[in-house]
């Protein structure tokens, strides 16, 4: 598992979602580590520098919640703070779930906790979004690796604009389009995205490109049948939800979901509704997350 961190103090875990890596952290290192915490960004599993295993039911939650409790024992602790970005809110959001114990806080940005669906959840998607909901799509092996991977940095370029607040994404596309068509080709780049920026994932991507990541979204249906044991567990370490009002993983939910988290998280200490953002919350928004996160960690 490849690792970037700074700072010393106690630690904070950050993790990151699709399509992204230790990178999306940057801004968070240096506020992190000044206000006396050890943070440490990892490539999750099949990310960047990370091994990619071939199978893909080596990506199920437990799986990716087990690398995250291997990661803080490896560090020579014994508890942490866990802070997770989209994919990596639902690790963070499970680790503090299954394990307690060892987790101080936890911290979802974009994706919230949510109830154990009913049934098998990818037949509920389809029938509500259609076959062209985006996680539908990624479910055969091979189809959209090679459309995300054809042109890694202009898949970056189309999709970090188009769900930002500065772009407008739709989660569904016709059945027969792939999952960029809908993303138009940002000659300009918004202020808080740079060249740079967009190098610096393209090159990370140059190892293992998107398939570990996408076979995060094979494993939905085995995370369902593999979490059944918790359903209408709570979550009961502290809590911190970050959201953009931008974001389109709010249209997933129900209008509500927010005045909800405490029913699935107790100690929910607080809600940041970030005005006109979009899906790449500490990217977008880095001061204000940023002061959410250090004050956050200063009361736990």
């Amino acid at each position: 598992m490849h690792i970037a961190e700074q700072g010393t103090g106690p630690l904070v875990l950050l993790l990151h979602g699709f399509p992204e890596s230790w990178y999306s952290w940057r801004h968070q290192f240096q506020p992190l580590a000044d206000a006396g915490f050890h943070v440490v960004a990892p490539d999750q599993r099949g990310y960047a520098g990370t091994d990619r295993p071939e199978a893909i039911d080596q990506y199920t939650l437990l799986h990716l919640v087990g690398d995250v409790v291997g990661l803080i024992h490896a560090l020579g602790e014994r508890e942490a703070v866990v802070v997770g970005h989209d994919w990596g809110a639902p690790v963070a959001w499970n680790t503090a779930l299954l394990r307690p114990d060892i987790i101080r806080g936890v911290a979802g940005l974009s994706v919230p906790p949510t109830r154990r669906a009913p049934a098998k959840p990818l037949g509920l998607l389809e029938q509500r979004f259609g076959k062209g909901f985006y996680q539908i799509y990624f479910q055969e092996p091979g189809v959209a690796d090679a459309e995300l991977g054809r042109d890694i940095k202009d898949t970056f370029r189309r999709f970090l604009v188009a769900a930002s607040g500065d772009g407008t994404v739709s989660p569904s596309n016709g059945e027969n389009t792939g999952f960029l068509d809908s993303m138009p080709y940002p000659e300009t780049l918004p202020s808080w995205l740079t060249e740079a920026d967009l190098d610096a994932f393209t090159e990370q991507y140059q190892r293992n490109g998107f398939t570990g990541g996408l076979n995060w979204y094979r494993n939905i249906d085995r995370n369902w049948e593999l979490t059944a044991a918790w359903a209408e567990a709570k979550i009961t370490p502290p809590a911190l939800y970050f959201t953009g009002t931008k974001d389109v993983v709010r249209s997933f939910g129900a209008p509500d979901f927010i005045e909800k988290l405490p029913e699935l998280a107790p100690n929910l200490r607080g809600v940041v509704d970030l005005e006109g953002c979009g899906h790449w919350t500490q990217q977008e928004r880095p001061d204000e997350v940023n002061a959410a996160l250090v004050e956050f960690l200063k009361g736990l």
